[in-house]
């Protein structure tokens, strides 16, 4: 391994913000380093919020970011990157860590003899400056749904994209372009749930600064231009047991579900309106969340239905899954996979009923009678109030996303629709 260029070491905090340092390259078996908590104070304007699990009013000590050597990867800036897992000073698990939550989800599945696999699709925006130096809507008057080559991208941008990931051994499935221009969507192949969401922070990371490159901004944020279609996270998922079978699925059954892939979609249901707080955690998210608009608004349930939040897929054995469709990209990736992980596990714990599959087309008519919540305070409350889940994701974690995003709620009211943009557009 190449030990003389400079190593980038990361991890995903509560915003979904990619922190780290540069260390020097000859670190190949693994090291540490030492961060302030208080990163876990900060809004998106860099305001300190006494928020659970931030350290602020203690004096803001050390945490420590440790890696392992084997896990270092090329990186796409002449760099190195490697993931690092978080502790506190005394060297527990840090528990504002969505990455450490989502290890606590997928262990309690393990226990169970199950072990979670995840594809996730992404959605964004492209923006260009104008002549002024402003970012505007990238052109691209050709652009259709599921369109490819230079009426879609004129610039490439997509193709450095590919060919980047490529290089830092991304398995992507596939790119082509969304409903409404100029939104694409990037789909990475499945894997083991820890790994899957590790490459899609990375992934997402390493887009965002390639395009930035091509001055071009991609934007994951759920609702960047008002009248366009939103940009959501679509988290797929099977759960496999130890002789190599998706446990998911049922080729004999007319839903492909399995009794166990039932108890999962009857948790998701069950916990429909205390997930959209963590996987909805912006107050842009709830205009892209909205009846009619094929975004994971709905508590229901269907067989290649992509009006409903939680669909099942058509295809059967192997690749039988669940995909929940209610996610955008200010969401952890970590805390977002861990919280629908823990969702099926307490329908599969607790045996909730399970609602008909739906049957109405969601967009002119719906059997459903219940959404998310209308606004992010009212999805914080909801979260709340559900004690279940709350300690299947985590306390801490789940206090500390409540009070830095009532500071968010309480700023954004003051904002117009253009200035709440211009606050996630550069982060999301």
């Amino acid at each position: 391994m190449n030990t003389t260029k400079k190593l980038r070491i990361l991890f995903c905090d509560h915003l979904n913000l990619a922190r780290g340092k540069y260390l020097p390259g000859n670190q190949d078996r693994g090291g540490e380093a030492r961060f302030c908590q208080g990163v876990y104070a900060l809004t998106y304007d860099k305001d300190l919020i006494p928020a659970p699990g931030s350290t602020l009013m203690e004096g803001l000590p050390d945490m420590v970011a440790r890696f392992d050597g084997a896990d270092i990867r090329p990186g796409w800036l002449d760099d190195r990157v490697v993931i690092c897992d978080q502790y506190t000073c005394a060297g527990e698990p840090l528990p504002v860590s969505g990455r450490d939550s989502l290890k606590r989800a997928i262990g309690a599945w393990r226990a169970l003899g199950y072990h979670p696999k995840v594809g996730i699709e992404l959605e964004a925006y492209a923006f260009v400056r104008d002549d002024a130096g402003n970012w505007m809507p990238y052109q691209t008057p050709g652009a259709c749904v599921y369109g490819t080559g230079p009426f879609t991208d004129p610039l490439g941008f997509t193709d450095v994209i590919w060919e980047q990931a490529e290089r830092c051994g991304f398995r992507l499935e596939m790119i082509t372009s969304e409903f409404d221009s100029p939104q694409f969507e990037f789909t990475l192949e499945y894997d083991d749930a820890l790994k899957a969401i590790d490459d899609v922070f990375l992934f997402r990371l390493m887009a965002r600064e390639v395009a930035f490159r091509e001055n071009v901004l991609l934007t994951f944020m759920p609702k960047p231009i008002k009248g366009l279609s939103g940009s959501g996270v679509h988290v797929n998922f099977s759960l496999w047991d130890d002789s190599g079978n998706n446990a998911i699925g049922d080729d004999s059954s007319p839903d492909n579900l399995s009794e166990l892939g039932r108890r999962c979609v009857a948790g998701l249901m069950h916990h429909h309106r205390s997930l959209s707080a963590l996987l909805a955690p912006t107050v842009n998210s709830y205009s892209r969340l909205q009846p009619a608009s094929l975004s994971g608004y709905w508590r229901n349930w269907g067989r290649d239905h992509r009006g409903v939040t939680t669909r099942i897929s058509g295809e059967a054995g192997p690749h039988a899954r669940i995909e929940h469709r209610m996610a955008d990209g200010g969401a952890n990736p970590y805390t977002m996979t861990a919280a629908i992980l823990q969702a099926s596990l307490l329908g599969h714990h607790n045996g909730y009923p399970l609602p008909l599959a739906e049957t109405g087309d969601c967009l002119e008519n719906q059997d459903a009678v219940d959404g998310v919540p209308e606004d992010l305070g009212s999805a914080l409350d909801e979260l709340a109030a559900d004690r279940e889940l709350v300690q299947a994701v985590g306390d801490e974690l789940a206090g500390n996303l409540d009070a830095i995003k009532r500071d968010e709620i309480e700023k954004t009211a003051q904002m117009s629709d253009m200035q709440q943009i211009d606050y996630y557009i550069h982060f999301i």
